[in-house]
């Protein structure tokens, strides 16, 4: 992971079925280090604790210079507010750019057809206006089965690196996706503890939803 890509919130590592370090960034790295100066023959698996992406750590020198290349690469602001919608007047040519950078408003290529084109610029404040109030509305209204798709998705991943070995991983596989908790409950319990403790937490997200429609 390099400087430009900011670190998760939170990593996990595991020595095969073994959690050896879970928080932070920086202090999963030092733990890391720590663990691989002492058993240099150690297989460390570090993931992004909700997610279940891959998280590389440059685990070369002193733990002071990890401190620094962890720093280095955590994000230093959070996002910039969205700006309040303002409709769109005509700017001179020369002075027209992609995007509105000042105000959080980044220009990147949208195809559509005509008849889409002709249906936005006839929306008040413009096309830009009129997409952002579509994208907000889309979001609102998928929020909660974009969660559980994502919780579901993080889910499978760790289960397929760290259970893809392990008895009743398809079955398990199957259920989750499926949205059986029940099911899904019974094929991981035998499962080493570490993972099966990790695969309950991803878990809990993905049949939230079932969950509240089945109330």
């Amino acid at each position: 992971m390099t400087g430009s890509t900011p670190y998760p919130q939170t990593c996990i590592a595991f020595q095969g079925a073994r959690r050896i370090a879970a928080g932070p960034p920086m202090d999963v790295a030092l733990t890391v280090k720590r663990h691989v100066d002492a058993d240099p023959a150690a297989v460390v698996l570090v993931l992004d604790a909700q997610r279940s992406t891959p998280v590389e750590f440059d685990l070369r020198g002193t733990l002071d210079d990890i401190r620094d290349r962890v720093a280095a690469a955590m994000p230093q602001s959070a996002e910039p507010t969205e700006p309040a919608e303002q409709a769109e007047g005509p700017e001179p040519a020369a002075q027209r750019r992609p995007g509105r950078p000042k105000l959080g408003v980044v220009g990147r290529e949208v195809t559509l057809l005509p008849r889409h084109w002709d249906w936005l610029n006839r929306q008040p404040g413009g096309a830009s206006v009129a997409l952002r109030k579509l994208v907000e509305t889309a979001r609102r209204d998928n929020e909660a089965a974009d969660r559980q798709r994502s919780a579901r998705d993080a889910c499978h991943r760790f289960m397929t690196v760290l259970g893809g070995d392990l008895r009743n991983f398809e079955e398990a596989a199957r259920a989750l996706f499926a949205g059986d908790r029940d099911r899904f409950d019974e094929m991981v319990d035998f499962w080493p503890h570490d993972i099966r403790e990790h695969v309950h937490a991803l878990a809990r997200g993905a049949f939230e939803t079932k969950r509240e429609d089945d109330a």
